[in-house]
């Protein structure tokens, strides 16, 4: 007499449901994409100047940095001094609560610092900051 295997309920269910494991590893995912600060960075190291008065400013929404070699940067990418006010604008339109922070190195001329804070001005922006470097007292 031949015997016929009877299926046990361990053999039954030998596979293992991932569903449980990929929806808790989707929901880490967006919750650390949502909570993330990003930061933003002008595109080069600028080594600002100090200043006993210089406050925190938390959100910047439009960073512009000169660097010693009178470069001008925005957003991580280098900018004519002429295009300056055409790119302030643009990014205006897409945040019109934007704010403005000018980084200029401490070796970079004055006369440009200028012209790209008019340009700025100019292009419809009215909250810009200089950064500085907190003095020590």
């Amino acid at each position: 007499m031949a015997r016929t295997k009877q299926a046990s309920p361990a053999d039954e269910d030998t596979e293992v449901n991932l569903t449980p494991m990929l929806d808790v590893v989707f929901i880490l995912l967006i919750f650390f994409i949502v909570t993330a600060s990003f930061i933003k960075e002008s595109g080069i190291e600028v080594i600002r100047p100090d200043a006993v008065t210089a406050e925190r400013q938390e959100r910047a929404n439009i960073l512009i940095a000169i660097s010693r070699a009178n470069q001008v940067w925005i957003q991580r990418r280098q900018v004519d001094v002429r295009a300056v006010r055409a790119t302030v604008e643009r990014l205006l339109a897409e945040n019109p609560q934007g704010s403005v922070v000018i980084q200029a190195d401490a070796g970079s001329e004055n006369g440009l610092f200028v012209k790209v804070m008019d340009a700025a001005r100019e292009a419809g922006a009215e909250n810009i900051a200089i950064a500085a470097a907190e003095a020590e007292q």
